[in-house]
């Protein structure tokens, strides 16, 4: 569960002695409504996600892993505090107007600040939702010297947004610019500026979240593959999805093209040794934006989506590389 991830992490690091080195860099992906039979290492036969199946096969593949709430800030807010679901503070997805969602408080003591005590750089990409530009709650106060992204979780129901935040300033976009390309370049900057580690990179992506939008390059091959599938009509998606099984499995693509470009700057950096690179979901599939879950076979072999209280919308996908630390397999 997360709360044991969180454990274990900090214990881990609180346990290393010595030089600076000796703390591992860490990145911890974590995907946004990616189901259990999502991944290609997970069974997924519609589309490859080869370099998340990378990290399985040059670590390790959890099979029992449970997120820590069956939608979206609970879980983060497990996984941020280690608390568990009854005690962690954020335990649904309480709105605040105009911008955010309900803050944790300023006295809860975060992974991250942990990580800080500990010397390390800290640095969040994509979906925050627990707590509003300026509260307590925002990341820059429990421990992120840096966030870019969608502070709150309603404008990251699309993914080409006219705002996003950069610590606690609004940066006005033009609504047609792709959010997921903007974060993974923030994601990827911070590493290379803190290449002499140690750093925390903490990247809760918006994908495959609500509306079913990508780049068309990345659809385009599946049309061809799914015709029988129409336009639709979906919830965050606007009037029409354009074959929504394209645009889900484009986007899942490109979600693994961008695991593949951290795989990359950490090989030019020489960081593989240096950096446990973790990858989950906050919960089970969804049925938004005219995503088709079933066709996926996104739950694999459990009952449930994201929302329900069953395997399929707790128990997700977890894969942990360290080359020379986690033996593969």
């Amino acid at each position: 569960m997360k709360l044991i991830l969180f454990l274990s992490i900090f214990g881990f690091v609180t346990s290393l002695q010595g030089a600076t080195r000796s703390k591992p860099n860490i990145i911890y992906i974590l995907l946004d409504d990616a189901g259990y039979g999502d991944l290609s290492c997970y069974g997924q036969k519609h589309f490859k996600t080869p370099n998340i199946d990378r990290l399985a096969e040059e670590g390790i593949k959890f099979t029992q892993h449970y997120s820590g709430s069956t939608v979206c800030a609970p879980t983060r807010s497990v996984l941020m505090t280690g608390l568990h679901t009854g005690h962690t503070p954020v335990r649904g997805n309480k709105e605040i107007k105009p911008i955010g969602q309900h803050p944790i408080p300023g006295s809860t003591f975060t992974l991250a600040e942990a990580l800080k005590e500990k010397g390390y750089q800290t640095g969040a990409f994509g979906k925050w939702g627990l707590g509003n530009p300026g509260s307590e709650g925002a990341p820059e106060n429990q421990g992120f010297d840096r966030f870019f992204g969608y502070n709150c979780q309603r404008n990251a129901h699309t993914y080409y947004p006219k705002w996003l935040f950069d610590n606690e300033k609004q940066i006005s976009l033009d609504g047609k610019t792709y959010s997921h390309d903007l974060i993974m370049e923030e994601a990827l900057k911070f590493i290379r500026s803190y290449q002499d580690g140690p750093f925390f990179c903490f990247l809760p992506v918006a994908i495959p979240h609500a509306s079913m939008h990508v780049p068309e390059k990345y659809a385009a091959p599946f049309r061809k593959k799914f015709p029988q599938f129409k336009d639709k009509v979906g919830k965050y998606s606007g009037p029409t999805v354009k074959n929504p099984a394209a645009m889900f499995a484009g986007m899942m693509t490109k979600l693994d093209e961008g695991v593949g470009q951290i795989l990359e700057i950490l090989k030019e950096l020489e960081l593989d040794q240096d950096t446990l690179v973790m990858l989950s979901s906050d919960n089970g599939p969804h049925r938004e934006g005219g995503h088709m879950p079933d066709f996926f076979n996104s739950n694999g072999p459990l009952k449930g989506h994201k929302r329900d209280l069953y395997e399929g919308g707790i128990r997700v996908p977890l894969v942990a590389r360290w080359p020379g630390k986690i033996k593969p397999g």
